[in-house]
């Protein structure tokens, strides 16, 4: 009962102190954004669009399956965590030189010659990364969420300076690549200061292969998520124009930041709590369903409410040169509505130590999609988006399966967390959306639809007593005292 308390606690303040720090860090990346998309071209934005492509799927090896590994295991010591340092940094070295050596080649088929010194620049990424996921591996197994705050936020601060510099003095493309570039390592140099973790001067191969066991399978899922999403961006830098690709990703870029603070902040520290109850699948299963209803009762208002405004928010904020990617705005709100239900059963597959069936569920969902991205890529950068939609749908399905079984969260109770909230939210957004056609300047329009949108929203969630909501209350009232 005490360490039942004990874990609950820490839920609590871990998921203050992560909302805190995405909701912090992304408020200020919003501002530095936007400031940076008023001074840089759409085809700045392209061109390390497709730099940023690798930089991630070489960073998938460094970060995404011996770090979960560390967080899953039960009793996990420092030789592991000492152990999975070393490998990483030996590992990181071999990418960067991949890299640096394939650059003109890149570059050179993308026919950017800035690609070949910026892929060389911002590939020292991935060696700080490999530092980083050790840390952040450790943190999170011992839900140390504060620190995060920390050097997210300086991290944060630092590279938006930096960048905004670098933009006003005419750098271009060189001010995104100072941007995240210093973001990785401040962050990184902070958690260093800060979490008082240190690797020992050992390093067992034996114990690696065992935390590989598990890992592996995670680290294929990482790629071929990471490779299947960053597809379309190759696809479109290739096929279409650099400014295509820059509105496909400007569009996806604001609903992004809304949902993935927000499902980071959950799944960051959903998985290690679960990985603590992986014995009792009872409790997985009420931590699963607590996490879709409270994440899609947020997410789904958000994402209708930003679909609503999308037009004249983009003209206020970045200018009329990126209405072009309204549009792909709106697709993507819908897309990304979907993402708790799928994080919250991937995270209990995970927590249970099924990373087989989790890489099982990665190779059907691509398989489909890629299958889809074929057929849409005929036609336009557009169709490609609205693809997305199909194959998400599918991918709920896919998803929910093994916990239909693994946990007894069978399909009408998930139906039933996920899609109530969606239907809140689309009853508020039809309510709200004629306000667009008042003849009212756009930002009055804005803070009209979203004072509406709110009250309209609170309103059905008194009136249909959604748990969600009070439960949201409870935490707010929790935290206070």
């Amino acid at each position: 009962m005490d360490n039942s308390y004990h874990i609950k606690k820490k839920v609590f303040s871990g998921l203050f102190w992560k909302f805190g720090e995405r909701i912090t860090a992304q408020l200020i990346s919003l501002i530095v954004s936007v400031i940076l998309a008023r001074i840089l071209s759409p085809e700045d934005y392209g061109a390390v669009a497709i730099v940023m492509v690798f930089i991630a799927l070489a960073n998938v090896f460094v970060s995404s399956g011996f770090g979960n590994a560390l967080i899953q295991k039960k009793e996990a010591d420092n030789l592991d965590f000492s152990s999975v340092f070393y490998i990483n940094i030996l590992l990181s070295l071999f990418l960067y030189f991949i890299l640096f050596f394939l650059s003109p080649i890149i570059a050179e088929f993308y026919d950017m010659p800035v690609l070949s010194p910026a892929l060389r620049v911002l590939g020292i990424r991935i060696i700080v990364a490999a530092v980083n996921s050790v840390q952040q591996a450790y943190v999170s197994r011992n839900m140390l969420f504060k620190r995060f705050f920390w050097s997210t936020l300086f991290g944060t601060l630092l590279s938006g300076i930096v960048g905004i510099f670098m933009a006003y003095q005419g750098f271009g493309i060189w001010a995104l690549v100072a941007q995240y570039l210093t973001n990785t390592c401040t962050d990184t140099i902070v958690l260093w200061i800060t979490v008082r973790w240190r690797p020992d001067f050992k390093c067992s191969w034996e114990r690696a292969k065992k935390l590989l066991a598990y890992g592996w399978k995670l680290l294929a899922s990482g790629l071929l998520d990471t490779g299947y999403r960053q597809l379309r961006t190759l696809i479109i830098g290739k096929k279409y124009t650099s400014s295509d690709l820059a509105y496909y990703n400007q569009g996806d870029k604001y609903p992004n930041l809304i949902v993935v603070n927000i499902n980071t902040s959950i799944s960051s520290v959903l998985f290690p709590a679960m990985s603590q109850y992986q014995d009792n699948k009872e409790k997985v299963k009420q931590m699963t369903r607590r996490a879709i209803q409270v994440s899609s009762y947020i997410m789904w208002p958000l994402m209708f409410g930003l679909s609503v405004v999308a037009e004249p928010l983009i003209k206020i904020i970045l200018t009329e040169k990126w209405l072009p990617c309204v549009p792909y705005l709106r697709i993507f709100c819908f897309t990304y509505g979907v993402w708790p239900v799928h994080t919250a059963n991937l995270q209990a597959i995970n927590a249970l130590g099924r990373s087989d069936l989790f890489l099982k569920l990665e190779i059907i969902k691509k398989g489909i999609g890629i299958i889809a991205l074929v057929i849409s890529m005929q036609i336009s950068p557009l169709a490609m988006a609205y693809s997305l939609i199909i194959t998400d749908i599918i991918s709920i399905f896919v998803n929910a399966t093994p916990n239909t079984r693994l946990i007894q969260y069978h399909y009408l109770e998930q139906a039933k967390d996920l899609f109530l909230p969606l239907f809140l939210a689309l009853f508020m957004a039809i309510i709200v959306y004629p306000i667009s056609f008042l003849a009212l300047p756009d930002i009055f329009i804005i803070v009209l639809q979203v004072v509406t949108g709110t009250v309209v929203y609170l309103g059905e969630s008194l009136l249909f007593r959604y748990s969600a909501f009070y439960y949201l209350i409870s935490f707010i009232k929790k935290k206070q005292k």
